[in-house]
């Protein structure tokens, strides 16, 4: 049996057991006797009689440990020429006045802050103070539009709302605080107080009956010890889009959660204590509170808070300066970063510039890894590409290529295999398992493990229903995938990208591989539009390579053949638009749901996430003139 079977099988097996284990390593103020139980919903819980603070484990710990001047943080911002590094105990100390400001405030236990902020550094520390209170934060996106702000303001009901001044896109400044004042307007919920970071390049104006400067709260704090919580108390509230269109509060305990970072850094990331880990995210998204915040600090690690975007900032080097700059052992961000570098560098002119020689592994999740894109990063960077797949949910990886256990060969396509500690299965429509490589239900069996979520915030019943009612004893992913015979994983789209074509079920995430794999073709997204005679037949977008110059007909009439020699007549493809961009969220996910209703010619919303909403206007453009061409 191979090492990663035996960890696996161990903790399928004996689940408490492998976990009591992996909390040893963690600096609890009294350990958990009880490791797994069950609630007033009779839902799993983690460690419920563990005493703990997160901010602890995040900071005091490794000072305490000898380890307070080693660098924590390193921000780097392209947007703006700043750059700051702070070392365990620097960012100790700020982050307990932070905590000192906020009690200032009346936040106590238990109680909500809002952190509607930019990628900067008081960002981070707002997030920590709050878990060193043993407050709940929720990091909205900066730059949301005042509407979604104002429906997760009445859903957290915040004491206290942090924000900057404005966030910074492309040299683009963009005012936050007449968002939020809007927002807050809105709202049926109104916070006592709103702090502001003042940014010089755009100051706000501040209502003195309710708003502060951040800066001059923090230069009279007094700093703050860690509160001691329960394992089981909430670290966070992170709002994800749900098919309502009202959010779901995503809740995340305290204990669990240490648990799963830990574990994680050395498993899945294979992370030394001396190392430097950057995640190319936003503390908006999950991965910004799992892998620039939590995961990485709770490990003893150095972080990267990158306040830039992978080109333009100024160009498509920008991930290779950073790497090389501060000689990063681990890169994480999502493939959609990549493809945006392989676009304006198609040839990796730019990869050449910088030294890697330090960099170890290239991780990539939050949408599919298309192969096109994986072989690409891999022809020019010579360095090991890493999918893995994982959600809001989970908040960290369900499956991956366990590094820190055991490597194993890379299929493309395939985020590899589960992680120890999930049990991942594929089941049909009424609940059975399928076979080896038939698609179905990407299901994990209960318990989940440490980390994921317990509950939606004040709506239980929505969680029940959202994701354990479809299969009693499993939680539902809502995608869809295989395992092939080896074992593999292959997630190939949400469930409701299956496409049916003359009553065969089709993945249009297969058919973006094929589509992608073309020379010419930068990025694309295959939907299923409406065909009275077959139901639904297949549209590909494109988004070509700079400099690429190709007449369409051909490229058309070349994608249609590498689909039909690929996946066979049977997938219909027979359409493929050339489009200057693809819609997509602020995240990076396209947005595969809205485009099939513009090509449908349905009324469609445009939704919070857009990261510009010109895009479904060009998209259309360019649909009707197909049509009418």
């Amino acid at each position: 049996m191979s090492t990663y079977e035996r960890e696996y099988q161990f903790a399928k097996n004996h689940p408490e057991q492998f976990w009591a284990a992996k909390a040893e390593q963690l600096d609890w103020f009294q350990k958990p006797e009880t490791i797994l139980s069950r609630d007033e919903n009779q839902i799993e819980r983690w460690f419920p009689d563990g005493i703990m603070n997160t901010s602890w484990l995040a900071l005091d710990y490794h000072c305490q440990q000898g380890r307070g001047e080693r660098t924590a943080l390193i921000y780097d911002s392209p947007a703006t020429g700043a750059r700051k590094q702070w070392c365990y105990r620097e960012l100790r100390d700020d982050v307990a006045k932070v905590a000192g400001m906020l009690a200032a405030r009346g936040v106590t236990q238990g109680d909500r802050v809002v952190i509607y902020m930019p990628m900067i550094p008081e960002a981070v520390m707002a997030m920590l103070a709050c878990a060193r209170l043993g407050a709940i934060h929720s990091v909205v996106f900066g730059g949301f539009a005042p509407n979604e702000l104002a429906v997760r303001i009445e859903d957290a009901e915040p004491k206290v709302l942090i924000t900057a001044s404005c966030g910074i896109e492309f040299s683009k400044v963009i005012p936050y605080k007449p968002m939020v004042d809007k927002a807050i307007m809105d709202s049926r919920w109104k916070p006592e107080h709103v702090i502001v970071v003042q940014r010089p390049e755009s100051p706000a104006l501040l209502n003195k009956e309710r708003d502060a400067d951040w800066q001059v709260l923090f230069e009279g704090a007094l700093p703050h010890e860690c509160v001691p919580v329960r394992a089981t108390d909430p670290l966070y509230i992170l709002y994800t889009s749900g098919t309502t269109g009202k959010p779901k509060g995503v809740v995340r305990d305290n204990g669990g959660h240490a648990v799963a970072m830990k574990y994680s850094m050395s498993a899945i990331y294979h992370m030394p204590q001396d190392g430097v880990f950057w995640a190319a995210s936003d503390v908006g998204w999950v991965v910004g509170h799992s892998y620039i915040v939590y995961g990485p600090l709770i490990h003893g690690c150095t972080t990267i808070l990158y306040e830039g975007k992978p080109v333009r900032t100024p160009d498509p080097g920008a991930f290779w300066r950073v790497c090389d700059e501060y000689q990063v052992d681990v890169l994480f961000s999502a493939p959609t970063a990549f493809r945006a570098i392989k676009k304006e560098d198609p040839q990796g002119e730019f990869i050449r510039r910088y030294s890697l020689e330090r960099l170890q592994a290239i991780f990539m999740a939050g949408e599919r890894l298309d192969p096109p894109t994986l072989e690409w990063v891999q022809s020019h960077t010579h360095k090991p590409v890493i999918d893995h797949w994982w959600q809001t949910e989970t908040g960290w990886a369900i499956s991956g290529n366990p590094l820190g256990i055991e490597p194993m060969p890379v299929k493309p396509g395939s985020s590899t295999k589960a992680t120890p500690g999930y049990v991942v299965e594929i089941l049909d429509e009424q609940g059975q398992h399928q076979p080896c490589c038939q698609q179905g239900y990407v299901a994990l069996k209960r318990p989940l493990p440490p980390g994921c979520l317990p509950t939606v915030w004040r709506n239980h019943d929505r969680f029940e229903s959202g994701y354990l009612s479809q299969f009693p004893g499993y939680y539902v992913s809502g995608d869809g995938g295989y395992i092939d015979e080896d074992g593999y994983l292959f997630i190939m789209g949400r469930i409701d990208d299956v496409i049916n074509v003359a009553g065969h079920r089709l993945s249009t995430g297969e058919m973006e591989e094929v589509v992608g794999s073309h020379p010419a073709v930068a990025e694309c997204a295959v939907v299923g539009i409406h065909d009275e005679l077959k139901g639904q037949l297949p549209l590909g977008l494109v988004v070509l390579k700079n400099g690429t110059k190709m007449d369409i007909h051909q490229l058309e009439s070349e994608l249609i053949g590498q689909v039909r020699e690929q996946i066979g007549a049977i997938a219909c493809f027979h359409h493929a638009v050339v489009v200057e961009r693809l819609p997509k969220t602020r995240s990076g996910k396209i947005l595969r749901r809205v485009i099939r209703q513009i090509a449908d010619g349905e009324n469609y919303t445009v939704p919070s996430t857009i990261d510009d909403p010109a895009s479904l206007s060009e998209l259309e453009n360019t649909l009707h003139h197909q049509k009418s061409g």
